[in-house]
């Protein structure tokens, strides 16, 4: 859990709305650094002028969640401290572990590799300053739930076939069964008799209002015991208000007749309480499971509803038994239709003997009902998960015979979308922005999501750096050339780039590599002639990016529109649309640099707008290093958010996602949304 610490913002800004990261090697920012240092000084000033002070707090701002996949976490936690009185290097802990310290300034921040997603990590943080003063947060992250996307498959059911007496019907094959599933017939795949291994609950009711009848009632349960067979076991549940102290799983006849016998009655009843909380005990139990209710069928205090504890006994895959016991008042109708209504419900049946001679053949029927069943299989045409609820129907040739089984089943649900989107910050000067959690507000498609995993988007990149050789350049070449090597050499390491040369055809100079050499030659056999086939080379750019995991990026330069070498045709064989349908198909995230007057502004801009990057027009060849740089800046600059979708239909279409964090003069740019998994 998150520690609770005074924050201030006193420290913030003055310049902008959110606090803006030191530079930290980008010469440019130099200046606002020196803006902000003076800003915080005048608050200072006027703090102490005052008489107040700002008190030292830590707040850890990323990672606020998971994303489910290995890899380099970076772990950032903002100060918030007296410029006065320094700080000592903030001690960074993962499982109680010292990870490092950052002495740098802020923001705060060390690397992480989340080796295991799967298991809970505390992450802490503390700093102390030269005052002495201390302060310390910490979150803990959950373990990232995976949740598989399933189908229907097949289905199986457990039938008993009866005869007019009540005895089980054996020798039956497929061809005496029919079957059907929301009224459409379904071919059955298997049909075998079963002699498996069962637990019984023998759920007692031990109520007041049994007290009466209790010797009955501990006969009734107790002769279940005579009926069992080696493997079976049974559980002793008495109930009242709530389950009693439970005996079992025991095959000890002694045990279990014990337990029987040391039921006493007294208090209320909460029959259908009893029902959910029994079946949680028989999930994991082996074999077959059958609840045996005995009970007079009155509940006052039960909480749950009908359905609930119907879930309840579904999802354990048992089947209940009921022997409705009369006790003080006898067994009122309304308790009556409800004790077969459950019993029905899940292919059971329900007895209401009156005299203890009647129950040897209430437990033998039980007993041969639970050990001796068909196993029946079949594959739905209905493959869709949905979670709907498809009602089965199973009969034999013969009418005479009666088929219990479950009347149906709950299709699989889909499995939750979740998806990631990456995106970054700027102030109305084109400013990277710190950002937390806290201040995000995510919709999709109009509606409210919650953020569930935020972090810094530092895992490693996959680039394919696109310049264009046209003939148009030939001026520009050398600058062109050099802007490409100081970008070759601001990419981090762990970064794989590709290079690609275009003019009439598109080259593929080098393929995706951390080798830095490789792309320097290619950028030194650039020359520059014929035309300008843009729409190839940015759709082969992408067709190369798909075949890759993880974060994609596209950097693209050009000083012209697609043209042939006379400017009198298109340069590239394909189209404006392919362009756009393998950016939809792709999610790469593209960075335009268009030089001089003839570049195709609009299509530069859509492509890196559509895709969450940003398109940049340089007046002359000699900002092409900043441009370049910006680029490098921007992809150190991101975040990543990922939340379960309030729309979990796989319909494999657009998703419109807007981020905003509700403060003025900010924007925020992504690819705008992701298309959801089809199926």
């Amino acid at each position: 859990m998150r520690d609770a610490r005074p924050h201030d913002d006193a420290a913030a800004t003055a310049a902008s709305p959110l606090p803006v990261r030191s530079a930290r090697g980008v010469v440019w920012l130099a200046l606002l650094a020196c803006i902000v240092a003076a800003a915080q000084g005048l608050a200072s000033a006027a703090g102490s002028q005052s008489g107040t002070s700002i008190p030292l707090s830590v707040r850890i701002t990323s990672p606020l969640g998971r994303t489910g996949i290995p890899g380099t976490i970076r772990i950032v936690a903002q100060v918030a401290h007296s410029p006065a009185v320094a700080v000592e290097p903030v001690r960074f802990f993962v499982n109680s572990a010292l990870l490092g310290e950052d002495a740098e300034g802020p923001p705060y921040a060390v690397d992480w590799v989340d080796e295991n997603p799967f298991d809970p990590t505390e992450i802490v943080v503390e700093v102390r300053d030269a005052a002495g003063n201390s302060a310390r947060d910490s979150i803990l992250l959950k373990p990232f739930e995976i949740v598989e996307s399933t189908q229907v498959a097949s289905v199986l059911l457990e039938a008993s076939v009866q005869d007019r007496t009540g005895r089980f019907v054996g020798g039956l094959h497929d061809r005496d069964f029919s079957l059907t599933e929301n009224g459409r017939a379904q071919a059955i795949d298997m049909v075998r008799p079963e002699t498996v291994p069962s637990t019984f609950a023998l759920l007692v009711d031990a109520s007041t209002s049994m007290s009466r009848r209790m010797d009955f009632v501990r006969d009734a349960a107790g002769r279940i015991t005579r009926f069992l067979r080696p493997n079976d076991r049974v559980l002793v549940v008495p109930f009242t208000k709530q389950l009693g102290a439970a005996t079992g799983p025991s095959d000890d006849k002694a045990t279990i007749a014990d337990a029987v016998s040391s039921i006493r009655s007294g208090g209320g009843t909460a029959i259908l309480d009893a029902l959910v909380n029994v079946s949680q005990l028989l999930n994991g139990q082996p074999g077959r499971h059958a609840v045996v209710l005995v009970t007079d069928g009155y509940d006052e205090h039960s909480e749950k509803g009908f359905e609930e504890a119907l879930a309840a006994v579904q999802s354990s895959k048992s089947t209940v038994y009921v022997i409705a016991v009369g006790g003080v008042a006898g067994i009122s109708l309304k308790g009556e239709r409800f004790l077969r209504q459950i019993a029905q419900a899940t292919g059971g049946r329900s007895f209401f003997p009156s005299r203890e001679e009647q129950l040897p053949t209430v437990h033998e029927l039980v007993a041969s009902d639970v050990q001796l069943r068909y196993l029946i299989t079949y594959t739905p045409e209905n493959q869709r998960a949905d979670g709907t609820w498809r009602a089965v129907s199973l009969t034999t040739s013969d009418p005479t015979l009666k088929v219990l089984t479950r009347p149906g089943y709950f299709a699989p649900k889909p499995a939750p979308v979740r998806p990631s989107i990456e995106f970054t910050i700027v102030d109305h000067e084109r400013r990277y922005l710190e950002v937390s959690k806290d201040v995000l507000q995510v919709e999709e498609d109009g509606a409210p999501q919650v953020v569930e995993s935020f972090q810094e988007a530092v895992d490693p990149v996959s680039i394919v750096m696109v310049l264009d050789q046209s003939g148009s350049m030939a001026k520009a070449a050398e600058a062109a050339k050099a802007a490409a090597r100081s970008f070759v050499q601001a990419v981090r390491p762990e970064d794989s780039l590709a290079v690609v040369l275009f003019s009439d055809r598109v080259l593929f100079a080098h393929d995706l590599s951390t080798n830095r050499e490789h792309s320097l030659e290619a950028i030194d056999e650039y020359v520059a002639k014929g035309g300008t086939a843009l729409y190839d080379a940015i759709t082969d750019a992408m067709l190369r990016l798909k075949r890759v995991q993880g974060r994609k990026v596209v950097v693209v330069l050009s000083d012209g529109r697609d043209e042939d070498n006379p400017g009198t045709a298109p340069g590239s064989l394909r189209t404006l649309a392919d362009v756009y349908r393998t950016l939809a198909d792709t999610d790469a995230t593209i960075f335009t640099i268009g030089l001089g007057p003839k570049v195709d502004t609009a299509l530069l801009t859509k492509l890196a707008a559509e895709s969450g990057g940003e398109a940049y027009f340089p007046q002359d060849v000699a900002q092409l290093a900043d441009d370049y740089a910006r680029v490098v800046e921007n992809l150190r600059r991101r975040y990543v958010i990922s939340y379960t979708s309030t729309n979990s239909t796989r319909d494999g279409k657009w998703r419109k996602v807007e981020i905003g964090t509700g403060v003025p003069n900010t924007t925020v740019m992504s690819r705008g949304g992701y298309h959801a998994p089809a199926r």
